[in-house]
């Protein structure tokens, strides 16, 4: 029998944000840090909040010391990136909350989108994701090499 380990991330579902601007998540994507775990939410460069549970975490931290310090795109992207995101955990009745700067990058307000990536999942602006999925291309910038690089 096949084992999963860790959650999986699948689905689209609507939130709506309270006055402190905490989310609930879908009750099958809740996590919590009594074990230690670690949960990051970085900026997207298509527009969203990404949320990158424990085990991706424990890869990207690798990835991240392997980037010398010698590499001034590298390190300034790292800078432009880690500056934005947030660590975060469930509350305990399953809301999760974002620093200032990820929701001003996500352009998230009241209503939210969570889309789920399998391993990893989005939290959207509705209008925005609709938006990005009319897109055809998608521009390379910075964020998104360095996105590469680190195999996220």
């Amino acid at each position: 029998m096949l084992s999963i380990s860790g959650n999986i991330y699948v689905g689209e579902h609507r939130r709506s944000a309270d006055e402190k601007g905490r989310v609930p998540l879908p009750s099958k994507w809740r996590f919590g840090s009594e074990h230690g775990e670690i949960y990051i939410a970085l900026p997207n460069p298509s527009g969203c909040v990404t949320v990158y549970p424990p085990k991706m975490v424990d890869s990207l931290r690798e990835k991240v010391s392997n980037i010398s310090l010698g590499d001034k795109i590298g390190q300034k992207t790292l800078t432009r990136l880690f500056s934005k995101a947030d660590q975060i955990t469930c509350d305990s009745q399953g809301r999760i909350s974002l620093n200032q700067m990820l929701i001003s990058h996500g352009g998230l307000s009241r209503e939210i989108l969570m889309v789920g990536n399998f391993v990893t999942f989005g939290i959207w602006n509705p209008e925005r994701y609709g938006a990005y999925l009319q897109r055809d291309g998608e521009e390379d910038d910075e964020i998104s090499k360095i996105l590469m690089q680190l195999g996220l």
